[in-house]
């Protein structure tokens, strides 16, 4: 019996992965170092919710998982924004209810993928540690977590998709150079939470991304099936205010007071979540290399990790999983054409979460944030197809990420052109708009 391919991280990306080649009859094996969440509950280390945008959905669809993932989510249609003292209003992502992103729980999500790796025939270990692999004998040896003993795997070829602080990736990195480079953001996160009201009845608007902007920082929350909402506070790490300020009750309770004072209202818990949960790192992973020659390969956050500000980071993933498929079934080189394939993407997303956090934190209450988005939506709408935003492309089609910064890039310089010209964007007039998006870019092309 051949040996099988073995997927290292039983997350998002690896319980997907396999998933995608046990339906093609592939012999699969995936090592998990953490306990199954489907007898021991799910830890998951970070936020709980996702935004789940189409290049997941699609992902999900060719895994025949996509209405099992929907019947567990909560549409959301919007930004709610919260100014300070001000009524909360919806930016809506797109033009009606067919663009919109969903709201799921990353443990509820990761259950439904594992079970059905499972049943495609996929075989699961857990409480599995990587020590140890031999890219030329091809084996892997792992530490069970739960006995202390260790076994010899062996594989045919080796996924790494154990995430960010991926074993798999520092094996590769004693011998290989990967040109590896970690760019802190420089803010971290807490997480808190709205419970559920009285009958699982959402305490704020059910179908929204609450945001608080407040410049530098900003609180976000995400609606939950069963009537909560996951908040997160985003704040700098250094500075005032920071982390590093908010370490007395006193302190924390005149920040929120004075900053959130609309969302407190509704978190009961706000101070013992703020001083009982630990405070997350943000960051961006770079790597020149994911893959060493045809015998391993990185995917999802374990070769390139990015900050969660535009939603993409599990569908990034999930990108990486539908393409590394088609290329092992298809390519004699899957490994060097995946990384050809998807590492400008994975950079340009890097850089779009990344500015992402700027206008969501700084730009969502601008006035001129409003006029280049009422622009965007003229534009949209008198040519569907020679002007697509760039938020919709990323999040409602499929196109390269690449592809969409650079877009997005040519489209936005023409807006704040025009709208320094001609003031308002109803005063735009159409015809000059035209003709210039054909001059600077070619139809707008599905992936």
């Amino acid at each position: 019996m051949s040996a099988p391919i073995l997927v290292a991280g039983g997350g998002l990306a690896g319980a997907l992965m396999a998933l995608l080649l046990a339906r093609r009859g592939e012999s699969v094996l995936v090592l998990e170092r953490r306990p199954d969440p489907r007898t021991d509950g799910y830890f998951g280390g970070r936020s709980i919710n996702l935004a789940l945008a189409e290049r997941g959905l699609h992902a999900l669809r060719q895994a025949g998982l996509e209405q099992a993932l929907l019947d567990n989510a909560v549409m959301m249609r919007g930004r709610m924004i919260h100014e300070v003292g001000e009524t909360p209003y919806l930016q809506r992502y797109g033009k009606d209810d067919s663009e919109v992103i969903w709201s799921v729980n990353r443990g509820r999500l990761n259950q439904i993928l594992l079970v059905a790796a499972e049943a495609a025939g996929a075989r699961i270990l857990f409480d599995q540690r990587v020590e140890d692999v031999n890219f030329d004998d091809r084996t892997l040896v792992a530490v069970d977590e739960k006995h202390g003993s260790a076994e010899t795997f062996q594989f045919s070829r080796l996924i790494g998709a154990d995430g960010a602080g991926s074993a798999v990736r520092k094996a590769m990195a004693a011998v290989v150079e990967l040109g590896e480079r970690f760019e802190p953001l420089g803010h971290g996160y807490k997480e808190l939470e709205i419970p559920a009201g009285d009958n699982a009845a959402f305490r704020i608007e059910r179908n929204a991304l609450h945001i608080w902007p407040r410049g530098g920082y900003m609180l976000i929350a995400l609606p939950n099936i069963d009537g909560s909402f996951t908040v997160t506070l985003f704040l700098p790490n250094a500075g005032n205010p920071s982390f590093a300020t908010l370490t007395s009750p006193a302190a924390a309770e005149a920040f929120f007071q004075t900053d959130f004072a609309s969302a407190i209202s509704v978190m009961p818990e706000w101070k013992q979540d703020f001083f009982n949960n630990p405070t997350g790192m943000l960051g961006t992973l770079r790597l020149d290399r994911w893959h060493l020659d045809e015998t391993a390969v990185l995917i999802g956050d374990a070769a390139h990790a990015i900050v969660p500000f535009h939603g993409q980071g599990m569908n990034c993933a999930f990108e990486d999983c539908i393409a590394l498929d088609h290329l092992l079934a298809d390519a004699d080189t899957p490994f060097a054409r995946f990384q050809d394939r998807r590492k400008p993407n994975a950079n340009a997303i890097a850089d779009l979460a990344l500015e992402n956090y700027v206008e969501m934190r700084d730009q969502v209450a601008d006035e001129q944030f409003h006029r280049i988005k009422q622009l965007e939506r003229r534009l949209a709408d008198a040519f569907p197809t020679q002007f697509v935003s760039r938020y919709a492309m990323v999040m409602f089609h499929r196109v390269d990420y690449a592809v969409a910064k650079y877009r997005g890039a040519v489209q936005l310089d023409l807006m704040l052109q025009w709208l320094a010209q001609y003031g308002e964007p109803e005063r735009v007039p159409l015809d000059v708009a035209h003709a210039a998006l054909c001059a600077a870019l070619p139809p707008f092309a599905e992936a």
